[in-house]
């Protein structure tokens, strides 16, 4: 069972959180804050348990990227789980940076979040498809060259990778590397691919030892950089 800490300031939100945990039997409310403050102290008594922090950013006191540090360091095997109303690139990427392993929009919050939890445990980056799409964007626009370079470049050969160490990718890999930029969770990509959520984790281990890489972040943007991303998911 895991134990969640929910920090949220508004008051019918945490209930529908702590309603959804509660319906769960595989998590625990730990506890719930609605501040920084609150938060941190909840978070250093030894005594309490916290495998799964569900955190706004907007917070009375300060932001929730000061919470999901500090329960990083206090707490090194909880999973930080986003959502806000804050869909702006930087707040994302921060969040992300700062350890968060899932970021939902509110305009976009699951009916189930005990299941998205569990599914984040289960080893999913649960993301919503517009927040998807900003790291996505945000991540090519920093490795693609100007257009300049680009015209330059446009040879018969430009659609092709420029190293010649590119890993190749099966074509279930690549199906899966897609549906991984687009934000789906591991259980979405089984369901879309007719699998089971242990193949589609047995292809994301083999995508991060081609690709050199550790998380589904680090995936996507040296999938981006080595061109191995389809077009569409431009």
């Amino acid at each position: 069972m895991w134990h969640v800490l929910i920090v949220e300031d508004d008051p019918e939100t945490v209930d529908f959180f702590a309603l959804s945990v509660g319906k769960s039997s595989q998590l625990a409310l730990a506890g719930c804050a609605n501040n920084v403050a609150q938060a941190k102290a909840f978070l250093s008594d030894p005594s309490n348990r916290v495998d799964v922090l569900l955190t706004d950013l907007g917070l009375p006191d300060g932001s929730g990227l000061d919470v999901i540090r500090f329960a990083r360091q206090q707490h090194p095997e909880c999973e930080a789980l986003v959502i806000s109303m804050f869909g702006d690139d930087d707040n994302v990427l921060a969040s992300i940076e700062a350890g968060a392993l899932g970021y939902i929009h509110k305009d976009a919050t699951p009916d189930d979040i005990a299941h998205t939890i569990t599914e984040m445990k289960l080893g999913a980056s649960p993301i919503s498809p517009m927040i998807a799409r900003k790291v996505l964007r945000r991540y090519l626009h920093a490795v693609q060259p100007p257009v300049a370079e680009a015209t330059r470049k446009c040879t018969p050969d430009a659609q092709k990778p420029a190293d010649d160490n590119t890993p190749s990718l099966s074509p279930r890999e690549q199906g899966v590397l897609d549906l991984v930029a687009r934000g789906f969770s591991y259980a979405e990509i089984a369901r879309l691919q007719g699998v089971s959520v242990h193949t589609v984790q047995t292809h994301i281990k083999n995508l991060y030892a081609k690709l050199s890489v550790h998380s589904k972040n680090e995936a996507v943007f040296e999938a981006g950089r080595l061109g191995l991303l389809n077009s569409a998911e431009r």
